[in-house]
């Protein structure tokens, strides 16, 4: 294939613009893999589900209190009830007995309600202050998540306009490169990230393999408008020292002067 050297070159310029889209790819993919931000969400959703959980523990544990609670107002009632029996002056003696016996179970039983009721406050009371900890974690986590965020907005923001100018500026490239230049490159930069690279002494820029003396000659033998290929990675291989002694008709005073 022939192209103008000047041409070839341009897509050096065309190379470039798209190895700085693949770094902002690799950016972004690195940005969601944020090993920083996935352990500040990972943390929240810890600590509120932790959250949740004591809420319900304590839940439970009001209900319990509530049980208990009505549990010792019916046996007040009920030894109420009974003094008040014993009281009145109208139960038998055999009666009284009875009384006086559920009155000592009764009592009995209060006082194991009592102590239940007392255990069952204090864990709420640890609950309590455990779950007012926790939520202090929350908000310090919801924070660092929030300013987590905030930071990988702007970055994929940051990303997202370089690329898109990047991108401009490879269709704006593209287009002052003749079509056929242009598909090779194409089809080369569809297999392998680097499409085209300088020949740099006897050094191809993409693989950085070098070049034998032998491999040099039909290089340099080359007319400045040859298409060369790298025979070991099949990039483009485009040369920014003009050939010692290139054919006079391709390298007319005009022309040399662009590559000066």
């Amino acid at each position: 294939m022939k192209a103008d050297l000047f041409d070839q070159r341009r897509l050096l310029e065309l190379q470039a613009v798209d190895t700085q889209l693949a770094q902002l790819e690799q950016r972004r993919r690195k940005l969601e893999a944020d090993p920083a931000f996935a352990t500040a969400q990972q943390r929240a959703r810890a600590l509120n589900d932790k959250a949740a959980n004591l809420t319900g523990d304590l839940a439970d544990l009001d209900r319990d209190i509530e049980r208990v609670e009505r549990e010792v107002e019916l046996v007040t009632k009920r030894a109420d009830a009974d003094r008040a029996r014993m009281g009145s002056g109208a139960a038998t003696a055999k009666e009284l007995e009875g009384l006086q016996s559920e009155l000592e179970s009764l009592a009995r039983r209060q006082r194991t309600l009592e102590d239940d009721e007392l255990e069952l406050m204090e864990r709420r009371e640890g609950l309590d202050a455990e779950l007012g900890d926790v939520r202090r974690q929350v908000e310090e986590a919801r924070t660092v998540l929030a300013d987590a965020e905030a930071d990988r907005g702007r970055q994929t923001g940051e990303i997202d306009a370089e690329t898109a100018e990047a991108t401009s500026t490879r269709e704006a490239l593209a287009i002052n490169i003749p079509d056929r230049l242009v598909e090779l490159y194409e089809r080369i930069h569809a297999r392998q990230l680097i499409a085209a690279a300088e020949l740099v002494g006897r050094r191809c820029g993409s693989c950085r393999i070098e070049k034998s003396p032998a491999d040099m000659i039909p290089i340099k033998a080359a007319p400045i408008d040859e298409v060369l290929r790298c025979e070991e990675c099949g990039c483009v291989l485009i040369r920014t020292e003009l050939p010692k002694s290139a054919p006079a008709p391709l390298a007319s005073e005009d022309e040399l002067k662009k590559y000066r």
